[in-house]
């Protein structure tokens, strides 16, 4: 079994759990990095942390295929641990192209990653139904062949659709089309989490650290959330550190910030490391 096929099976098995585990996102090597020291069992791209840390919008037509994956290769190879991906819509509209998607997030070591239903297309941004089928069993099929774990996301609540009944019969026929994980960011609350993990029969995932309520691990676990991921708000928390230690300089002339910033040894016996930084 080669090392990315082994990545696969440890996260897989962190779904089996009867307890939630948290799938924090690194934006890059450096970040991968320091959440891999602290103790995280398996890392998620995140195309917002991406785009911030290039100066970009998150955004389909800000954000290309080739630039996501190669910045998910560089996470991969930072650390040993499992790798998903956040691979937008698979980058185009066909299944194929879904396919494809997955065919290459294999080749740069991914151990798993999950695609959308969002079109981004304002006028229809959410597939059609039945085209949205066709393009998970495309991946599905992807990541039978090259075991990847695959998570379909349903995106109703991102995209000015509060429909739960219909984001929940997308999710079931995400799980029937061979989807490994399901994904549904956005829910209003707890009560309508609970709903989605009652009615699917695959492991839920759920992001937290968006706007709106939070929950704890425990409080998701209850309900049967398995994995909880946290999006873009790690990279926003990091930038509003800059931000803040920015905003003391130039308004007071102090430097304060400091005292709460990483020690210059800390980061660099984390970044001297060949694969991973030994745990804190």
């Amino acid at each position: 079994m080669s090392n990315r096929e082994t990545k696969f099976e440890r996260l897989k098995a962190l779904h089996e759990d009867d307890r939630a585990f948290v799938i924090p996102s690194p934006w890059d090597a450096g970040s991968a990095r320091l959440l891999a020291s602290l103790g995280f069992e398996a890392l998620a791209t995140t195309s917002a942390g991406y785009a911030f840390a290039r100066g970009k919008r998150d955004s389909f037509a800000g954000l290309g295929r080739s630039e996501l994956l190669a910045n998910a290769a560089e996470i991969v190879t930072a650390t040993e641990l499992p790798v998903s991906a956040d691979l937008e819509d698979g980058f185009g509209a066909a299944p194929e192209f879904c396919a494809e998607t997955i065919h290459m997030a294999c080749e740069v070591g991914l151990a798993g990653g999950s695609i959308e239903d969002a079109t981004g297309n304002e006028d229809t941004p959410i597939y059609e139904l039945s085209q949205a089928i066709e393009r998970i069993q495309a991946a599905a099929e992807a990541a039978r062949r090259g075991r990847f774990l695959l998570t379909a996301r349903a995106e109703n609540y991102l995209w000015g659709k509060p429909d739960l009944d219909d984001t929940i019969k997308r999710l079931q026929a995400f799980s029937e089309a061979g989807a490994d994980v399901l994904y549904a960011p956005g829910l209003p609350d707890i009560e309508a989490i609970t709903e989605v993990c009652r009615a699917v029969d695959k492991p839920v995932n759920i992001v937290m650290g968006l706007k709106g309520k939070t929950y704890t691990v425990a409080e998701l676990s209850e309900v049967g959330v398995r994995r909880i991921s946290v999006g873009g708000s790690f990279a926003r928390a990091a930038f509003g550190a800059l931000m803040r230690a920015a905003q003391e300089v130039k308004s007071s002339g102090t430097f304060t910030y400091a005292e709460d910033a990483i020690p210059d040894a800390v980061l660099s016996q984390l970044m001297s490391q060949d694969k991973c930084a030994e745990r804190l």
